[in-house]
Parts: C-alpha cells; sequence; structure tokens
C-alpha cells in the first residue's frame, strides 16, 4: 500500500475483476480488509470505487489492540503489513450495504489550519496548536485528552450532506493530534456530539427487505472507538445483546470503508438475506 500506486490498484483490480465470469442472476460486491496504519485506506477505497464501477466494496481496518504500530491481513495463511486483501464475491443471496454513527454536529466550524496529510497529523486548529484548541473545544484540559475522550469527541467532515467523522488517535507532547483518516490544511470541520447510543445501534440495525424479512445475518465492522465508548459506558453487554439479535458477527476496526469513502467512529455493514429476495442495495 505504501508508496502508493493508483495505476497499480486499478490494473490489479480491473484484472481481477474480468477475470471472474459473471454467474447469472447472481450478485456480486467487493470486501476490502486494510492494514489499518497504513495511511492509504482513503486512496484505496477511492481507487477501486472508481474501478469496480457497480460493485459495491464493504470493509475495515486491521487494528493491533490500539497500540497504532503494526496490523496485519491474513491471505492464503501468511500475514502480511503495509497491504490489504480484496475479496470479490458472488452469491446467489440478496444483500444490501449499511453504515450508521451516533453522532451529531455541534458548535461553529473550525479550520485544520497546519497539516502533515500523508501522515494524517494535523499540527494547528484555528491557529492554535491543534491539541490545546481541540482541548478548549471538548472542555478539558490538553493533558487529560485520552482515547475515551477522543472516542466521545471525534470531528465531523460533511460530505454530501452528510456528516462522516475523523477519529483521533493520539496526541503527541508537541501538542500535534494524529488522525486514523484523511485530513488536510483548509479543511472545515465540526466538533461532534454523541446521541444514545444504544437506541441509534438498535434503530440502525432495525430494517428488513421489501418482503418485510429479516436479514439471514450482518456481516459488520465496527470501529474499535465506539467498542471504546461501550465499554467506558458499561453497555458491552447490551450492545453485545443487540448484536446478537439482530444476527451480526465480524470485526472491531480501526476504520470502515463504505460508499467510495473511509470513515471513523460508524458500524458498517452487509445484511445478506435468502435468495431472490431483491432487496435494493443501500
Amino acid at each position: 500500500l505504501h508508496p502508493y500506486s493508483a495505476t497499480s490498484v486499478a490494473e490489479r483490480a480491473r484484472g481481477d475483476n474480468g477475470a471472474f465470469l459473471h454467474t447469472a442472476g447472481w450478485n456480486r460486491l467487493g470486501l476490502i480488509f486494510a492494514d489499518g496504519v497504513s495511511k492509504q485506506e482513503d486512496l484505496l477505497i477511492s481507487t477501486l470505487e472508481t474501478i469496480l464501477e457497480g460493485v459495491p466494496i464493504f470493509g475495515g481496518s486491521a487494528g493491533d489492540g490500539l497500540q497504532f504500530e503494526q496490523t496485519f491481513v491474513l491471505c492464503n495463511g501468511k500475514a502480511h503489513k503495509n497491504a490489504a486483501v480484496l475479496l470479490l464475491i458472488e452469491t446467489d443471496l440478496a444483500f444490501e450495504g449499511l453504515g450508521f454513527d451516533h453522532f451529531q454536529p455541534v458548535g461553529n466550524p473550525l479550520v485544520i489550519t497546519a497539516a502533515d496529510p500523508d501522515a494524517r497529523v494535523v499540527y494547528e486548529i484555528n491557529g492554535s496548536p491543534a491539541a490545546v484548541e481541540y482541548a478548549r473545544l471538548v472542555g478539558c484540559d490538553v493533558d487529560q485528552l485520552s482515547p475515551e475522550v477522543f472516542a466521545a469527541n471525534p470531528l465531523l467532515l460533511e460530505h454530501h450532506q452528510r456528516h462522516y467523522a475523523r477519529a483521533i488517535s493520539d496526541a503527541a507532547p508537541d501538542h500535534a493530534l494524529s488522525f486514523l483518516a484523511a485530513i488536510d490544511d483548509g479543511l472545515v470541520l465540526k466538533l461532534g456530539r454523541g446521541t444514545e447510543v444504544i437506541d441509534t445501534l438498535r434503530n440502525g440495525l432495525d430494517f428488513s427487505d421489501a418482503h418485510d424479512g429479516r436479514p439471514d445475518f450482518v456481516l459488520g465492522f465496527d470501529c474499535v472507538l465506539r467498542l471504546l465508548e461501550f465499554q467506558q459506558k458499561k453497555l458491552s453487554a447490551v450492545v453485545s445483546e443487540t448484536l446478537a439479535a439482530a444476527r451480526v458477527f465480524g470485526f472491531n476496526t480501526y476504520g470502515e470503508q463504505h460508499v467510495g469513502l473511509h470513515m471513523n467512529h460508524t458500524f458498517v455493514g452487509v445484511a445478506f438475506y435468502p435468495p431472490g429476495r431483491g432487496t435494493e442495495l443501500q
């Protein structure tokens, strides 16, 4: 993945998709599993979504227990870093994609005034040291910043009239902030504040197909920062029961990929229905 070559990724994906003969009446989708510290997922999912037109892609970034040092993906019995695995799948099961979070934008817009986009590091927000300004906006001292604070207070980017979370992984001694998704100079964001997390989870998973049928199962990619928030609020048991009732299985991830975007603080999933349901893809 690094150094990233859009041309190489596009050629490989186009060739694999072309060699995969289509079965009449079956549906095709892609699943992407990426090195979660490669910092290339934004470019990767954008390239794949463009090249594999008509093939929806869902996925997540591998983690390492919040160490943010080395993450791996598995392929053919081997562990690989600085890599991603793309699965192209055809199935006679109908499916639909879903993605949701529980944050709403609050307060005035803030501007990234100094950043290193390649490293996903922000040095200044609103012309002030990034961690200092972020702590002020959140309402805590800069030395109180922690994964739990970051999990509860992401920054939100508006895209096509929706807001997507840009998660912070850590604060450096020089008051720089490291992010888990694309960031750049001049980017305008808003602080995110959480709504009721269990109601949002239940509502997000409360859906059916055109025949009022429930999914057979849901493959889910749920951000690890959501897990942190669940644990902090002592909601793990309720969340587990909710996921089990909705027939969800899957992963906690460092980032989630859906609709051509890499995002954080989000539940992304694929709901699979019995054959012939004809549910429309979202």
